[in-house]
């Protein structure tokens, strides 16, 4: 049951009046000066931190200009940490992430740059950002100082490999028209070589244990997989070995028919 609100008596007596309406406009007046105070108190914190975050970040971009990238990223870190949400934010990220690849971080470049793209799926610069994730992780395959590496390309783990590609082709499905297609397709030319090279070698690795099967799958592989590549033809001909080895003539047929016709010269190779 509503109960109904008692309005307040005011006494007929002017001087009360007075008195009372007095009293409200004081309240009033008390109330807008505390709010006033309030907001401008927010107001200057707020100044206070953006100065401090723009000085941060102008310190951070000093570090990147020399080349400290220990202090540039210590400084990015410090100032991610400290002011998730202000407007240096997602710039500090995407120097973060830049920062991390030249330090040859890759496991934290990688996760600065997963993270950027999961919290900013609509940025107007997450081309770069696919594109920095593919770099990062074709420079952690090819390897900064790779002529120091005794072993050979072919024979070393291709993962990272194959995950440069993917990121660069993701970039290449998402933004066809990026800045940094060009450059991504070159690299994508250099990693299908790479992994069709890797693959190759593995099949070889099977041939000479006879693991027929396992080499004929990877042999396979190189020429579903990366066409017109470099080791097609040498994949074509141990396909033909492998399906001879484990007696499949109809796929042995098909494989040298393919030879034949792509690969001409190479048939005296399955002579003898």
């Amino acid at each position: 049951m509503l109960s109904l609100v008692r309005m307040p008596r005011y006494s007929s007596n002017p001087g009360q009046l007075v008195h009372m309406l007095s009293r409200l406009l004081y309240l009033l007046f008390a109330a807008l000066v505390i709010t006033g105070c309030a907001t401008t108190a927010e107001d200057r914190e707020q100044r206070r931190r953006e100065q401090s975050a723009q000085q941060l970040y102008a310190s951070a971009r000093e570090a990147i200009q020399v080349g400290n990238w220990k202090t540039a990223i210590e400084r990015l870190e410090n100032l991610d940490s400290r002011y998730p949400f202000g407007p240096f934010s997602q710039q500090a990220q995407l120097d973060l992430i830049y920062s991390y690849y030249q330090n040859r971080d890759t496991p934290s470049a990688v996760a600065a740059a997963d993270r950027f793209i999961r919290q900013n799926p609509r940025h107007p610069n997450l081309d770069y950002v696919y594109y920095m994730k593919g770099l990062v992780n074709y420079f952690a395959e090819l390897g900064f100082l790779r002529e120091a590496f005794a072993a050979s390309l072919s024979q070393r783990d291709a993962s990272t490999a194959d995950k440069a590609f993917k990121d660069f082709g993701e970039l290449l499905k998402l933004y066809p028209d990026s800045q940094y297609g060009a450059d991504a397709r070159q690299r994508m030319i250099y990693l299908r070589e790479r992994l069709a090279e890797f693959e190759l070698h593995a099949a070889n690795y099977y041939t000479q244990r006879k693991a027929w099967l396992a080499a004929a799958n990877r042999a396979r592989n190189v020429i579903e997989n990366f066409p017109g590549s470099a080791s097609s033809a040498d994949a074509l001909v141990m396909l033909v070995r492998c399906y001879r080895e484990l007696q499949l003539p109809e796929l042995e047929k098909q494989s040298l028919d393919v030879l034949a016709l792509n690969f001409p010269d190479r048939l005296k190779d399955l002579e003898g």
